[in-house]
């Protein structure tokens, strides 16, 4: 039997545990939804790969998910959103979610002084994503572009308070103190986990792209005519590229519950 379209699953991929944030927000958004979610744990990270290598390792991913019957895709990763969008959503027939757009769109409708921030891994702050998005809103605005190369490690390690995670964030976040800012864009789905931090040191509004996207995928859903409501046990179905194990701890905490229902599946060029 055919399942009707608004009964398929949404689709959410990432480069490893960091697009579960997203997922959190998209649970707490939509919690009606089936949720299918693949982390390609085994090529961690992609914030420092070539273009050419994260739009390679993006389409596999993108084809996966594809083949579990999905309604929409989030591209959770904000390097693949920032390099790879545009293939993928040449090649994926269902609407195609990036986490840079609905980030950059909250940023550039708040800000008063003409004046941005966006922190992200060194790919996604080098391709000018971020700023190419803000700016076609409204090209008065100045971003900056920070990257923070040891954000991700610090968070997958478990490091997400204390005295050296602190000193880290204030150390990226120098720059900040030069300016007079009125956001921060957390360009990368790891950062949330911490915010607190990254918000006592800079001391400006924050802007969650996780948030900003699961807003943009109900938007998208209920233009379409594909919300699903009423549906009490929801499904989450978890694929991972390399260890579940190491994914139900450490994405515990990214999620804030319990994980399970996690296959590990083999994609090209592991």
């Amino acid at each position: 039997m055919k399942v009707p379209e608004c009964n398929k699953s949404i689709g959410i991929f990432d480069s490893g545990v960091g697009g579960l944030t997203v997922m959190k927000e998209v649970m707490r958004e939509l919690p009606a939804e089936d949720i299918i979610y693949l982390g390609d744990t085994a090529r961690v990270p992609y914030g420092a790969r070539s273009p050419e290598t994260v739009t390679k390792y993006s389409l596999e991913c993108a084809r996966f998910i594809l083949s579990k019957g999905i309604k929409l895709l989030i591209v959770a990763c904000n390097t693949s959103s920032s390099v790879s969008l545009g293939r993928i959503s040449e090649e994926v027939p269902v609407p195609v979610v990036g986490v840079v757009n609905p980030g950059a769109r909250a940023a550039a409708f708040m800000t008063e002084h003409k004046n941005i921030a966006v922190i992200g891994t060194e790919t996604t702050i080098r391709s000018g994503s971020y700023e190419k998005a803000i700016k076609a809103i409204d090209g008065s605005i100045n971003v900056t572009g920070i990257a923070c190369p040891l954000f991700v490690p610090l968070v997958e390690e478990g490091w997400v308070e204390g005295e050296i995670t602190t000193l880290v964030v204030r150390k990226y976040l120098a720059p900040l103190r030069e300016g007079s800012f009125d956001a921060l864009v957390l360009g990368c789905t790891h950062y949330p986990m911490i915010k607190d931090i990254i918000s006592s040191v800079a001391a400006i509004p924050l802007i969650d792209s996780a948030v900003e996207t699961a807003k943009e995928a109900r938007r998208i859903l209920l233009e379409k005519g594909l919300l699903r409501e009423g549906n009490t046990g929801p499904s989450r179905k978890f694929f991972v590229t390399d260890s579940p194990d190491k994914f139900a701890r450490t994405g515990m905490g990214f999620l804030g519950s319990g994980i399970s229902n996690i296959t590990k599946i083999e994609l090209g060029g592991n």
